[in-house]
């Protein structure tokens, strides 16, 4: 029974040597991780990481601001001497502060959501005593102009509807700026007069307010 016990021992020191074999002698350092974006170009990378609140594009030298999410807000937004914009970054503190600052213009009324802005009982080209403007449906004899205040109705998605300002217009479009639409807050929307009247071709504008003289 003795010659067994050191071939045991000499069996056991043979496997071990070999699993020693099969690990490295050092641990190879980590390799960085690929970017978690390889597919998009930097420049739309650094547009995805873009801060809330980075200014993303402007109007007549007033900013627009990128919010993130279109739910989101940051507080509220009040102008030196108090007048309330709106909640931050939302559309209705754009045009709010568009107005206050460009054309210093204050709302009588600077409460309510985007959607509020029309009234829907006031007739074509009546004075809006809430947003101190003149008011027109889409659809209306009065020709939309530029500075315009462009307004949404709500939806299934966004029951608060949408403001914007029109900055720009041309004989059968009209190019808006406005802001919690992401990066892109300039679109364009084709308009068809018909006949003397003026149609934006989206359903869910309601019309448009302005100043008038």
């Amino acid at each position: 029974m003795k010659p067994f016990v050191p071939f045991c021992y000499f069996l056991f020191f043979l496997l071990v040597g070999l699993g020693c074999k099969n690990q490295p002698a050092k641990l190879a350092k980590a390799k960085p991780p690929k970017s978690v974006l390889p597919n998009i170009p930097p420049s739309q990378a650094e547009k995805i990481q873009i801060d809330i609140g980075h200014e993303v594009d402007e109007l007549d030298g007033i900013p627009v601001y990128y919010n993130g999410a279109t739910s989101n807000t940051s507080g509220r937004n009040y102008s030196s001497d108090g007048y309330n914009y709106g909640l931050k970054w939302q559309c209705v503190e754009f045009v709010k502060r568009y107005y206050h600052q460009r054309l210093t213009h204050k709302m009588p009324n600077p409460w309510g959501h985007a959607k509020d802005f029309f009234h829907p009982q006031l007739k074509d080209g009546a004075f809006n005593l809430d947003r101190g403007l003149y008011q027109f449906k889409n659809g209306s004899a009065n020709r939309i102009q530029k500075n315009d205040l462009l307004v949404f109705g709500g939806h299934r998605s966004n029951r608060f509807g949408h403001v914007a300002i029109v900055a720009k217009v041309t004989d059968n479009a009209i190019e808006i700026v406005q802001q919690n639409v992401g990066i892109d807050s300039r679109m364009t929307l084709a308009i068809n007069p018909r006949k003397g009247y003026c149609f934006v071709k989206n359903p869910q504008v309601l019309g448009w307010l302005g100043k008038r003289k």
